[in-house]
C-alpha cells in the first residue's frame, strides 16, 4: 500500500515540473524572513527526482551566493509522507548536521533506492552521521520542530504550491524547473529586486 502511495506521489511530482525553468509573478506575495535582504526559498522533497536533479545546480549557485541574499531551504510537508522527511530535516538542522546530511540523503533515496520515508528509517540514517538516536527521537516531534513544519505547510499553502521543486524569490516570484536555467532565473530576479530596493532608499 505504501509503495503504491509513494508511486502516486512521485508521479505527481513528475507531472508538476518541466525541465526548463520558468517563473510567474505571485498574486499573493509572502513575507520574507530577513527584511532588507533578498530571499531565495527552495521548497523540496528528498524523494523527488526533479529536486535531486536540481540540487547540484543549487549547490553550485550557493558557492557564489551574493551577500545580500538570504537562502532558505524549506522541506515541503504537503502530505504525510513528505512531512516525515521535513521533520527529519528540521531535527538535523537543530542538531547541527543538516549541511553534511542534505546531499547524502538525496543520494541515498534517489540513487541508492533506500526507502527513508518514516521516523525509524530516518533515525537510522542520521545516526550514521553522528546523531544520537535518543536526541533525534525526542526532537522529531518536539514543539520547535512541529512549529517549523507548520510554517512550511502554511507557506506552501500561501504560495499555492502543488508540487516541488519550487523556488520563491523575495516572496514575489515562483520558479519551476530542475535544470541550470533555474539558477539563471534566480540571478535575474535577484538583480531585478536589487534595483527595486535601491530605488526605495
Amino acid at each position: 500500500m505504501l509503495k503504491r502511495f509513494l508511486a502516486v506521489i512521485t508521479l505527481g511530482v513528475v507531472a508538476f515540473t518541466a525541465q526548463a525553468a520558468d517563473y510567474q509573478v505571485l498574486s499573493k506575495p509572502g513575507r520574507i524572513d530577513k527584511p532588507g535582504m533578498i530571499e531565495v526559498r527552495e521548497f523540496f522533497w528528498y524523494g523527488c527526482p526533479h529536486c535531486y536533479h536540481l540540487e547540484p545546480y543549487m549547490a553550485t549557485w550557493l558557492k557564489t551566493k551574493p551577500a545580500d541574499v538570504n537562502f532558505v531551504r524549506t522541506p515541503a510537508a504537503m502530505n504525510p509522507v513528505w512531512e516525515q522527511n521535513a521533520r527529519a530535516f528540521y531535527t538535523a538542522e537543530t542538531l547541527g548536521i543538516m549541511e553534511k546530511t542534505h546531499g547524502p540523503l538525496f543520494q541515498a533515496i534517489n540513487v541508492g533506492q533506500q526507502r527513508l520515508f518514516d521516523k525509524e528509517s530516518l533515525v537510522r540514517f542520521y545516526s550514521g552521521f553522528g546523531a544520537n538516536s535518543a536526541n533525534f527521537n525526542s526532537l522529531y516531534n518536539s514543539f520547535a520542530v512541529s512549529g517549523k513544519v507548520a510554517q512550511s505547510k502554511a507557506l506552501a499553502q500561501h504560495y499555492a504550491l502543488d508540487g516541488v521543486p519550487a523556488v520563491i524569490v523575495n516572496g514575489k516570484y515562483l520558479i519551476k524547473g530542475s535544470d541550470a536555467k533555474v539558477t539563471k532565473v534566480i540571478n535575474e530576479l535577484i538583480a531585478k529586486e536589487r534595483l527595486l530596493l535601491a530605488k526605495k532608499k
